[in-house]
């Protein structure tokens, strides 16, 4: 996988994800999730995901490739710190990051974007 393969299909789950999150398949209450407690977003987490979707997919297709790499190491770090920083603090900007499974999920998310940034190898 190489950095515009992850923005696209990165960039899409998220849109994905912020919209299903927007009308109650993933939140904006843990009641309203079809995962229940285990796995939901709030309105800013939904928001988030949506515009940072929309920006990857633009990404994805308006930059080139030395920039979509710099950009895909940048997701990288920033999700594997915000999945760390939810362990520690229960809010970022307004986001819920107290379940642990949120946490974990952007750990993998910024470790699948690193690995998409070596061009699938490590």
């Amino acid at each position: 996988m190489n950095p515009k393969q992850f923005l696209q299909i990165g960039g899409a789950v998220l849109a994905v994800v912020g919209v299903l999150g927007m009308v109650g398949v993933l939140g904006p209450t843990a009641e309203q999730s079809i995962f229940g407690e285990a796995w939901w977003f709030d309105n800013a987490e939904n928001w988030a995901h949506l515009v940072l979707g929309i920006v990857a997919l633009a990404a994805a297709f308006a930059i080139g490739a030395s920039m979509q790499k710099t950009l895909v190491l940048l997701v990288g770090i920033v999700g594997v710190l915000v999945g760390l920083y939810g362990f520690v603090s229960p809010t970022l900007l307004g986001a819920n990051l107290q379940n642990p499974a949120d946490n974990i999920l952007h750990i993998a998310v910024g470790l699948w974007a690193l690995w998409a940034w070596k061009g699938g190898k490590m």
